[in-house]
């Protein structure tokens, strides 16, 4: 736990993943693979400090978490799928068995890179696989006044569409500016609801990442033929 730089945490205290009790039969147990995205550019960005610690939690529940930087990603349209950091984004999706989207409130909402990170994300299958159906994703939000659940709220029903497994927990940090010293979180609830959010989510990533197929199985999709589904997802 030392060499992760988390002086926050109750090492004692963080559960570890029960695989035994988690994981499908057949699961080999490797790491969850988890894909953090955040949306603000600024040198100080607080949605991605945020995910920073969110990380350093997910590390030490044994997690694997990579990152992606938005900065150089096209608005959609204005690119297609070949443009270096769209293929970079699609990629590290395809790679991952979960998300984690942390985004500023900007207005009432989630900020437009948030937006255009998730519009990069595509619906139709890759390979006959679908980049979000089952994985799973959970939600952070940081404000610079009082405590919203507006983006956390719209990114919700932004991960239904996509048919990921979007946990119960969340966290919304207000006043993000007063929770960070020196580019890390200080100790508080705010912080501890995050080590609560990333716990859930490596638990139930390892719970359903070999069961996804038959949670997400679809009696509509069933009666289709692959060629008639790709025609409507496409679509």
């Amino acid at each position: 736990m030392a060499d992760l730089d988390m002086p926050n945490l109750s090492a004692e205290l963080l559960e570890p993943l029960d695989f035994s009790a988690l994981a499908a039969a057949d699961d080999d147990g490797h790491p969850p693979r988890i894909l953090l995205l955040y949306g603000s550019l600024r040198d100080v960005s607080y949605s991605r400090l945020c995910a920073e610690e969110a990380a350093r939690v997910l590390r030490a529940l044994g997690c694997e978490t990579r990152f992606f930087d938005p900065s150089g990603l096209p608005l959609p349209d204005d690119a297609d799928e070949t443009h270096p950091k769209v293929a970079e984004l699609r990629e590290l999706v395809m790679w991952c068995e979960g998300m984690v989207w942390s985004s500023p409130e900007r207005h009432g909402a989630m900020t437009g890179i948030m937006k255009t990170l998730i519009d990069w994300i595509p619906l139709s299958p890759i390979g006959g696989i679908r980049p979000t159906q089952g994985k799973t994703l959970a939600l952070m939000q940081v404000t610079g006044g009082s405590q919203s659940f507006n983006t956390v709220n719209q990114m919700r029903i932004l991960g239904r569409w996509m048919r990921l497994i979007t946990i119960p927990n969340q966290s919304s940090v207000p006043m993000a500016w007063k929770q960070f010293e020196n580019g890390r979180m200080k100790p508080s609830s705010l912080y501890d609801r995050i080590v609560d959010v990333m716990e859930e989510l490596a638990r139930f990533t390892v719970m359903t990442r070999g069961r996804s197929a038959m949670l997400t199985d679809r009696y509509s999709e069933r009666v289709e033929t692959l060629e008639d589904v790709h025609k409507r997802v496409s679509s």
